[in-house]
This record gives structure tokens, C-alpha cells and sequence, in this order.
């Protein structure tokens, strides 16, 4: 390739680079691969800057869930630097009173010393239900948490509860963007995914098959081809 563009993947709450890591030996044919480290701060914007001082000066940029508040908020922060945009299960919508209520919770509960039981009960939300007793599935993302560590994933759910509304920034979005979906996706419905496609102008909305919250863990083939066809354009 003449012109290799680099790409950056950000993960989600929980998310470490094992999130990527079935799609990565493709995309990397593409231009050099990096995962943003997203554990350091507690707030979405601080996360950017930071994500954005480390990353190469134009790539491709790919955000899952939490991932994608991050991109969307980098976005806003130096839209010329982002060449291509992929927003992989996630929304432009702000926490509303119950989530941050339910995330308040989840910290006192992780303070407390209930990292593993934290983590446990958001898995059957982040799989397709005929996979909720996918052991080998449940232990990729204990694997994660692990990579995370309690302290950074209660800053993450902090950085979450604090995120922007980025349903105004859709319009302002001028580069080629995919957005994905799972089609039982009962972390963030994929309606929101719906929404941000039809506020992007140009934007192209991929539904996965018998796929939840996680597609690049539980769906890799279909979701690297989609993130192929995204990199091609």
C-alpha cells in the first residue's frame, strides 16, 4: 500500500486491546494499528486530549461503546486530524438520571471491593442472549476487566457519567463513517445506532446478525469485513 493510514481503535468501559484483537491482523494490512489507552483519567474530554497527544498527526479512528463517547468527543476536539470515523455500538446520547444513578451504585460497589460481581452483571447485557452461557465468551471479558483493574474502570464509569450530549456534533461530521450494530445489542439498542447514522451525512449503518454489544468478540468475521469496507472507501 503507497499510503498506509494509521488506525486508532479505542475500547470500551471494561475494554482492553484483547477487544480488538480478532480484527486486528486484517485491518492491519491497512496501515499501522494502535488500541488508545483510556485508563487514565476520569473524564471523556480529558481522555481525548490525552488519546490525542499520543496519536500519529491524521488516521483512521474507531470507537466502541465508551469508545465511541471518546471518539465523538475527539471529534469535537480536532475533527481535521480524524480521516475516517467508526462508531461500533454506541450512541450520541448523554447518560440519563438512571444510568448515572445505576453507575453511582456500581462505583460504591466496586470501592467496596465487588470488582468481579460489578463486572459480572453486565455480561448477560453485553452478549446476545443465546450466548449468555458462552463460558469462554464470560472469561474474555473477566480477562479484560482484569487488564482494567478496578481503580480505572470506576474512573471510566465516572468519565461516562460526565460525557457531553454529541447528538449536535453528528451534523458537523464531514468525513466517510461507519456506524455498526448489533442486532440484539442490550447495552445500547441499536435504535441510538440508527440515530447517529441518520444524523451523519453519508453515513453508512451495518446491522450484525445474531450479534449483541460485543461484535468484534462475538461476530469477528462480519465485523472486520464491515471495518474493511469502511477502510476501503
Amino acid at each position: 500500500m503507497d499510503n498506509p493510514m494509521p488506525i486508532l481503535l479505542v475500547p470500551g468501559l471494561g475494554g482492553s486491546p484483547r477487544i480488538y484483537a480478532p480484527v486486528v491482523p486484517q485491518l492491519w494490512r491497512h496501515g499501522p494499528v494502535t488500541v488508545a489507552n483510556h485508563l487514565r483519567d476520569d473524564s471523556i474530554g480529558a481522555i481525548a486530549r490525552r488519546i490525542l497527544a499520543e496519536a500519529p498527526p491524521r488516521f483512521a479512528l474507531a470507537g466502541h461503546s465508551m469508545g465511541g463517547y471518546i471518539a465523538l468527543e475527539i471529534m469535537r476536539q480536532a475533527p481535521e486530524r480524524v480521516a475516517k470515523l467508526a462508531l461500533l455500538n454506541t450512541q450520541a446520547r448523554p447518560d440519563s438520571d438512571e444510568a448515572k444513578e445505576r453507575r453511582r451504585r456500581q462505583i460504591e460497589g466496586i470501592n467496596a471491593g465487588r470488582y468481579s460481581e460489578a463486572v459480572g452483571a453486565l455480561f448477560p447485557g453485553f452478549v446476545h442472549p443465546s450466548r449468555h452461557d458462552d463460558a469462554e465468551l464470560l472469561a474474555e471479558v473477566e480477562a479484560m476487566a482484569a487488564d482494567v483493574g478496578p481503580e480505572a474502570f470506576a474512573r471510566q464509569l465516572t468519565a461516562i457519567m460526565g460525557r457531553a450530549d454529541s447528538r449536535a456534533t453528528l451534523a458537523k461530521i464531514g468525513c466517510p463513517t461507519l456506524v455498526l450494530t448489533g442486532d440484539q445489542d442490550n447495552t445500547i439498542p441499536n435504535a441510538l445506532s440508527v440515530e447517529m447514522a441518520e444524523g451523519i451525512s453519508g453515513a453508512k449503518l451495518v446491522t450484525i446478525a445474531n450479534c449483541g454489544h460485543l461484535p468484534q468478540l462475538e461476530r469477528p468475521q462480519e465485523t472486520a469485513a464491515a471495518l474493511l469496507d469502511w477502510l476501503r472507501i
